[in-house]
């Protein structure tokens, strides 16, 4: 009897360990989507261009596109978690064409794994910081310089990893991020897995080690928001967000508030504050880099 019950709950932690070894292979091995839209079918002049993320691990593919005028700074746009360039619904280019029209040059690529770019896996903004800093590379290669970061959901988490590295960054717009993933993972992955809490949840964040082969605590923004400090960030995050609890950027935002600034968004869910309000977010946004530009 007892080597029945004990074969039993060896098969029943074995089938819990394959379900969350499979899953997590799925999240972090997303369907890619295909890049569809062009700022050409907006109205805007670009630049096709394709640059090495800084860790010269993949080849990244994106646009570059000019500012109308003359150029106060060159804005980097960072999508979203099974993303690309165009971000979700292709408010992307609604929200370039913002920023060109008021003379800030566009930086629009796609993460590893993602859209046309090279690369195999997602890692959740660990890696996809290495490719924001390989297109601040590039900006500096080209003289596009000064440079701010906007960046969404895992784009948002990203940036300000980067930020965290590189001087050259002015500021960083995140839009929807979360403050830690290890502690994110064990509340939310439910989320994202469709699976119960318990006992999926933490044997999904050991297998997400397992699957990146590094250590998914290293992604803390709330720790590299100190290595931005005392540049300026601004969190957005709608108060409806189902994905990522609004008061992650709420308590970054606390965390140096004579530097950072917070704009909760009502009704908003996740990475939707652009599209219930435009003309509001595009005013914010723009105001925030015209800021870092100064007399530009």
């Amino acid at each position: 009897m007892n080597v029945w019950i004990g074969s039993v709950a060896l098969a029943v932690l074995l089938g819990v360990c394959s379900i969350s070894l499979t899953v997590v292979w799925k999240l972090m091995h997303p369907a890619r989507k295909p890049v569809q839209l062009s700022p050409g079918e907006e109205g805007m002049a670009y630049e096709s261009i394709a640059f090495r993320s800084r860790d010269r691990q993949v080849e990244l593919k994106g646009w570059f596109l000019p500012a109308a005028g003359a150029p106060k700074m060159t804005i980097i746009f960072a999508h979203g978690y099974r993303g690309n360039r165009l971000q979700k619904n292709a408010t992307a280019l609604g929200l370039a064409k913002e920023f060109v029209q008021r003379d800030f040059n566009v930086v629009l690529f796609d993460f590893r794994n993602c859209g046309d770019s090279g690369g195999h896996i997602t890692t959740i903004g660990l890696d996809e910081q290495q490719d924001i800093l390989g297109a601040i590379d590039w900006c500096k290669a080209r003289g596009e310089e000064p440079i701010g970061l906007i960046g969404f959901s895992m784009g948002a988490v990203a940036s300000i990893l980067a930020a965290a590295k590189s001087a050259e960054v002015s500021g960083v717009v995140a839009d929807s991020p979360f403050g830690d993933l290890t502690r994110y993972l064990l509340n939310n992955l439910s989320v994202w897995s469709k699976l119960p809490k318990y006992p999926f949840s933490p044997l999904m964040v050991l297998a997400i080690r397992f699957v990146m082969r590094k250590n998914p605590r290293l992604v803390k923004p709330m720790a590299s928001i100190q290595q931005i400090y005392p540049r300026p960030v601004l969190f957005i995050h709608g108060d409806q967000d189902d994905a990522i609890p609004c008061t992650d950027s709420e308590m970054m935002s606390k965390r140096f508030a004579d530097a950072f600034s917070y704009w909760q968004v009502p009704g908003a869910k996740h990475t939707g504050s652009y599209k219930l309000y435009p003309q509001e977010y595009a005013r914010r946004v723009v105001h925030f880099f015209d800021g870092l530009a100064g007399g530009r």
